[in-house]
């Protein structure tokens, strides 16, 4: 049966996407087999490939800023020796077309700027260095034997690969996408809320609005 190895070479942010998006590229190396008769490579006719995505996260340091940053996501820095833990960011499915030897696939991620989301928490709170990243595998091969016969079989769990994402390609790529900004989401009933408070004091903007309450006092009067 075939026995192939995963290994991470790259990745980039796509410029020209609806949505941010990271491409990482993959390459898988079909291993070759001893049989009675000779070592071969089984033909590969696709792969249904499935991967979880997981953070690394005790596998960098990190400073003041990111800890005070990190604080929604693993509490106060004293209890990081417990609660310091790798993050789930995403499951994939790629389907991965036939070869012999090897082959280098992309492997897209759907990125988002949710702050209710950990992984975007985590990412906004680096400042530089890199991502540490885990990729986990599953899924299913269909390859033939030495027979020429069409077989089946199931990738072990065991597979993974490590990568490094730089820091500096997350920022960049949400940076393309919403310069200068960010986006948090809250229920209607609260919306409402704030909604009327921005008109009834007429401010003419929500940073403006955000700005007079983070101002305010518990006594203080409101001006616009």
């Amino acid at each position: 049966m075939p026995d192939l190895n995963f290994e991470v070479v790259g990745v980039e942010a796509p410029a020209f996407v609806a949505a941010p998006m990271l491409v990482f590229k993959m390459r898988i190396v079909n291993m070759p087999s001893a049989t009675p008769t000779a070592v071969l490579h089984h033909t590969i006719h696709n792969v249904i490939l499935h991967c979880q995505l997981q953070i690394a996260a005790t596998r960098r340091r990190y400073n003041a800023s990111s800890q005070a940053k990190l604080l929604d996501v693993f509490g106060e820095p004293p209890r990081w020796q417990k609660t310091l833990r790798s993050l789930l960011w995403t499951h994939i499915n790629v389907t991965v077309p036939g070869f012999t030897e090897s082959v280098v696939v992309d492997v897209p991620v759907p990125c988002t700027y949710d702050f209710e989301v950990a992984s975007t928490k985590y990412f906004t709170a680096l400042d530089e260095g890199i991502i540490p990243l885990n990729f986990l595998f599953s899924g299913t091969t269909f390859y033939d034997d030495e027979h020429s016969n069409l077989c089946v079989e199931q990738i072990p769990w065991s597979k993974e690969a490590t990568y490094q994402l730089p820091v500096a390609v997350w920022k960049e790529m949400m940076e393309h996408f919403y310069p200068n900004s960010a986006w948090i989401r809250m229920d209607k009933d609260t919306f409402d809320q704030l909604y009327r408070y921005k008109t009834t004091y007429g401010f003419p903007t929500w940073e403006t609005a955000f700005a007079q309450l983070l101002r305010r006092t518990p006594n203080e009067e409101v001006h616009p």
